[in-house]
Parts: C-alpha cells; structure tokens; sequence
C-alpha cells in the first residue's frame, strides 16, 4: 500500500501554495496491455476461470432444481438427497429441453421430457425405454465444479482442471460470533465494470447527499498491480442530514461519536471488497465483499452479490434492533448507486461506444486490471459459450461420454457452510 497519512490536508490541498505535505500518491504500476486487447473496457467479458456465486444457497432446496445463469451460460442447479449442490449445462442432451425444468430424484435429475437421467457429474445414468443393444448417447452433459460457502452457490465455469487451484474467496468475519452478516442479491442492468468504478470511486457521494448527507472524501492513496488496485479514503462529515442507518454503520456507531471514517475499497479481481475502520480504531465496523456475474451473452447486466459483514456492538441486541435501519439505509444507497451505473450503461448502449471522459487516475487503472485481465467478447455467443472462450458445449472439458447404466452418483460438489437469505434479504 502507498502512504497513508493520517495528518488530513485542508480541502484546497492540491493549490501550489500549500507546502504542508505532500498530495496522495500511487505507484505507476499499471498492467502492460497484451496484443490485441479490446481499447473498450465495455466490450470485454469478466474471465471465466474463476469462482462465482451464481444462486444463494436458500434458493437451492432439498429436491428441487434452480435455473441459474453465467454469462450466457444456462446451468441448471439441484440439491440432491445427500444436500450436496450439483451444477449441469441446462439443456437435455437428447432434445436440448432445460434440465431445470426436470425432476430430482435421489442424486440423479431426470429431464422432464424423456425421462434421461443424470448424475451429478454429467453422465447419463438411465433412459428408461432403451432397448438392448442400441446404441448408446455418445456423451451427456457439463457438469460444472460447484461450491457452496458463504451461503452462496459458487461455480467454476471456466476450464474445469483449473478449479482446484483457483483462489476462493476468504471471508473469517462471517463465521466470527462477533459479527452478522447481511446478504444481498440483486439484477443489475449494466455491464460489470460500471460496478467496479461505482464502488472504487468514493468522489461521487454528491450522489448520496439525500442519505449522507455532506461527505468531504479525502484520497489518501491507492495502490495499483496486475490483478488489483486499492484505495484508501477519508470520509469527513460536512453537515447535512444523515439517515439514521447510515450513523449506525459508520464510526459514529452506537455512541453517537461524530469521528472520519477509513474506507478501503480493493478490486481484486474479479471481487471487490470494502473496508470501513473509524480513525483511530484497528477494527473495522464492517466490511463488504461483492462479486458481479454477468448474466447475458452480451454481459450488459450483471447480478451483483453482496456480503456486509458487521462488528456486533458491546450492548447485547443493539445491532439487532438496529436491522431495519441499516437494511433500509443499504437498499437506499444501492438504489441510487444502480440509477447511476445503468444510466451510463444506457449512454453506452445509445452511442454504440465508451465515450467516456475519464479524469481520475484510479479509474484508469482500475479499468487497466479489468480490460488485462478480461476476455474478449465473441461475436459466436449463440453456439454455447463463446464468452470462455469456447464454441460450444461438446468442447469444454467437462462434457463426458454417457454411459447407460443404472447406477447413481454424486457428483463433484462440496457442501460448505449454513444458508443465508438472499435476494436481497438480510439473515
């Protein structure tokens, strides 16, 4: 991380005739861009070898399936008899109806048309009419690696031989007894980045002034490298009316101090995460991770996940009494931030290209990481998966030859970790 400073500079700080101190600073580390990189960020897929949550756990019932979706990608969730999650490409290898419309039996889905059943890895366990001696199905289906923390339903839907390596994200705070966790699940019609630069880019409290009230956010430096970029911000109270769940959240807290806060934003791609610590305190009083999945082919809307994760107060019940208010406080400030980022999504879509004028260092770097680290967006979106890289189902590593028995099994998926509400529910 670059400097930190704690002796705050005036609001004209940037003037020449100030010698006090120096401005805030960033190292010049910014991702060289690779040969043929797309200039516009908007035109570039979020990269699939990763681990995203792509459903909560408490939409995934016992029996039952969910349609869930990546980038363009159906995939057809269930929850067998043993409660593991298992994730196939949604669609029957036989007629190409939705394997999310089928029926859970056991740990195997039978497709509602034909009645082909499958295991939790893909392959095809029974069609019940075939007859001695025919020819067998020539695969099944993807099978996708899944795992289940947080509350979340994570999937791996890129090159399925990378999953295991692949960094999952680390969150001790949830399982902290001196911390509760709010979950959010919300549609958003914007492309990913749009969301990437709302969060990283604390200059835009004006927007919240209805809810803040006056915000003087002061940079105190950020930090940038090929895979993330992190800013540290001073929030100064300037007066104005303040929604009372926001004093709950802040370092004003329960006993009503009228302290700056600390915030820390991390991009780390593909996640980002939010920190806030009172100045002066070690603890932060709460933190954010949130992951934006794009669900479309084109990736011009996203479902936004979000785990607030907050420090529970020393008075026994406070924080839960203070729920409501915080939950309404969130929700307003989501609101707003999502007008913002599909008005400038709309902009996009009207000019047919960024024409943006950004002016903030920070910005440009971020949107270095993300265009470096993306994938192009294939015009071939139609023949399956275009978005990893890849022309259709049959090509992915995970589409296995079926083999007609009889037998079940489960398949790949590791449970983890009790249920949390979601869309857009708290726990």
């Amino acid at each position: 991380m670059t400097e930190a400073r704690h002796d705050r500079p005036g609001p004209d700080r940037q003037s020449a005739s100030r010698p006090e101190g120096p401005e805030p600073r960033h190292t010049d580390s910014r991702p060289t861009e690779r040969p043929g990189t797309i200039h516009d960020l908007r035109r570039v897929g979020i990269a699939p070898d990763h681990w995203y949550p792509v459903a909560t756990s408490r939409k995934v019932r016992r029996g039952r399936t969910f349609a869930a979706v990546f980038a363009g990608e159906r995939i057809a969730l269930y929850r067998g008899r043993s409660g593991v999650v298992h994730a196939l490409e949604d669609r029957c290898a036989h007629r190409q109806v939705p394997l999310s419309m089928g029926v859970v039996e056991g740990d195997i889905l039978r497709c509602c048309y034909h009645a082909w059943a499958y295991r939790g890895d893909g392959r095809v366990s029974q069609i019940p009419y075939l007859p001695k001696g025919c020819e067998r199905p020539p695969r099944g289906v993807r099978s996708y690696p899944v795992r289940e923390a947080y509350g979340l339903v994570f999937v791996f839907p890129g090159d399925p031989e990378l999953a295991e390596e692949a960094p999952f994200p680390f969150l001790p705070e949830y399982h902290s007894p001196g911390h509760r966790t709010m979950t959010f699940s919300r549609t958003v019609r914007c492309h990913y980045s749009f969301m990437h630069e709302n969060l990283l880019d604390m200059n835009h409290q004006f927007l919240h002034r209805s809810v803040l009230g006056r915000i003087r956010p002061e940079l105190l430096g950020y930090d940038t490298g090929p895979r993330h970029v992190e800013a540290r911000y001073l929030f100064v109270p300037a007066g104005g009316r303040k929604d009372r769940g926001a004093g709950l959240l802040s370092a004003e807290g329960f006993g009503g101090q009228d302290r700056p806060d600390v915030i820390t934003i991390r991009t780390e791609y593909p996640y980002q995460t939010l920190r806030d610590v009172p100045e002066g305190s070690e603890l932060p009083v709460f933190s954010l991770w949130a992951a934006y999945v794009p669900e479309d082919a084109e990736q011009r809307v996203n479902h936004a996940y979000g785990l607030l994760t907050i420090a529970k107060p020393s008075v026994p019940g406070a924080l839960h009494l203070a729920w409501p208010l915080i939950r309404r406080f969130t929700e307003r400030v989501f609101a707003q931030d999502r007008t913002a980022v599909e008005a400038e999504q709309r902009a996009w879509d009207e000019q047919g290209e960024d024409h943006n004028h950004e002016v903030f260092p920070l910005i440009l770097d971020l949107r270095d990481v993300l265009r470096s680290n993306g994938v192009p967006l294939r015009p071939e979106t139609a023949s399956g998966c275009a978005p990893c890289g890849m022309t259709g189902p049959a090509r992915h590593a995970g589409a296995l030859a079926g083999d007609a028995g009889a037998g079940e099994q489960t398949g790949p998926a590791q449970s983890a970790g009790p249920a949390v509400e979601g869309a857009g529910r708290a726990e």
